[in-house]
């Protein structure tokens, strides 16, 4: 099955990252807007759901409105096991964190998400600390045969705050 329209969306931004110091990358700042959010002007505020939130809207789909990671954990249709597309949600720290999955394994799964490291990345989790898996609503069901992406490279710790 070929990627969701949104995880294709969403690869398109791999790599953007916030801007250094006190400066604001406008394109992290515009997924608030496209997210719901335009009241937020600066990318230090975490922006995983906010992410999310601008690849779901942008392709048409209804997000949570809100920027609370968690929130995606009662969205749409609860998954019990990974899909390529799905959208994935762990607790941290502080709060939670929000990415779509692209690929997993028997131990990992891999998260294609924003704010991860500052900037948009693909990432390793251990399947244990992943809290939800949930599917847009109003968007074909998944292929849970598909495991997507098999392999990625970690540059070592994440941070999702």
């Amino acid at each position: 099955m070929p990627d969701p329209i949104w995880i294709k969306h969403a690869k398109t931004f791999i790599g953007l990252a916030e801007g250094p110091g006190a400066a604001d990358n406008p394109k992290v700042v515009d997924f608030y807007r496209r997210a719901g959010h335009p009241e937020i002007k600066h990318d230090e505020v975490p922006w995983c759901a906010a992410f999310v939130g601008a690849i779901l809207a942008d392709k048409g789909l209804k997000t949570t409105g809100t920027l609370w990671a968690l929130d995606y954990a009662k969205y749409g249709t609860k998954l019990d096991k990974p899909a390529v597309g799905a959208i994935a949600t762990k607790k941290r720290n502080g709060g939670g964190h929000v990415f779509f999955v692209v690929g997993w394994d028997a131990t990992h799964v891999w998260g294609l998400g924003g704010n991860q490291g500052d900037k948009v990345c693909i990432v390793s989790y251990p399947r244990s600390v992943v809290y939800s898996y949930n599917w847009p609503p109003g968007s074909v069901q998944p292929d849970f045969k598909d495991q997507g992406l098999k392999a990625a490279k970690s540059s070592g710790p994440i941070s999702e705050a």
